[in-house]
Parts: structure tokens; C-alpha cells; sequence
């Protein structure tokens, strides 16, 4: 036969208080987001630039049919995948060489710019 607490009295023990307390272990943190980092942003280029190349082999192997092409007065047969492999590094060449004579100007306005702030 189970003896019942007297009804004053409550069965259930409380809690010690203070610093004889356990403390609870701390619910883990959720991790960190991944930084942004230079080194990532190599590692994401880098397969970029795999991926377009694959895709330039194919364009590439795909389009081997012989052209003639005139340019200047000279006239070659190259494959057509080659001859548009070399029109778009020119177009690139052109396009950089275009950046650079405008980043040119711009660092010789600010160098002047700065020298006629500095007279002042």
C-alpha cells in the first residue's frame, strides 16, 4: 500500500538554487555562414572557366568544316570554329585595348586634378 504525501507538503523536489545549481549543457549553435573570401572567388572563376572552355572545344569540334576566309588580301581555309575562334580574341583584343586608353584617361585627369588641388 503507497503512502500519500501529506497535502501541505508537495511531492515534487525543486530545483537547488544559486551556485549549487547544474547548470544545462548550451543547445548547439547552428554553423556559420561561409565568408566570402578571395580564395573562394579564385575556386568559383576557375570553374567558370573550365565550363566555358568545354563549351569552346565543343563549339569548336562541331563547326570543323572548311572556309575560305579573305581578310586584308590574304585568303586561307581554316575550319569555320577557328576562324570565329580568332574573330572573337581580335574583338576582345580590341575591346581591352579600348579599356585600357579609357582607364589611361582617367588616371591622367585625377594625377591632374590632384596637382590642381594641391596648389591651392
Amino acid at each position: 500500500m503507497a503512502k500519500n504525501p501529506p497535502p501541505d507538503e508537495d511531492p515534487t523536489p525543486t530545483p537547488p538554487t544559486g551556485s549549487d545549481a547544474p547548470t544545462a549543457p548550451e543547445a548547439p549553435t547552428a554553423p556559420e555562414a561561409p565568408r566570402f573570401t578571395r580564395a573562394g572567388a579564385a575556386w568559383v572563376a576557375t570553374g567558370a572557366a573550365l565550363v566555358l572552355l568545354i563549351l569552346l572545344i565543343v563549339f569548336i569540334l562541331q563547326n570543323s568544316m572548311k572556309v575560305e576566309v579573305h581578310f586584308l588580301g590574304m585568303a586561307a581555309t581554316i575550319p569555320l570554329g577557328m576562324a570565329l575562334l580568332i574573330a572573337a580574341v581580335a574583338g576582345g583584343v580590341v575591346v581591352a585595348i579600348a579599356g585600357m586608353a579609357r582607364v589611361i584617361q582617367l588616371r591622367i585627369g585625377a594625377r591632374r586634378a590632384r596637382r590642381g588641388n594641391s596648389r591651392d
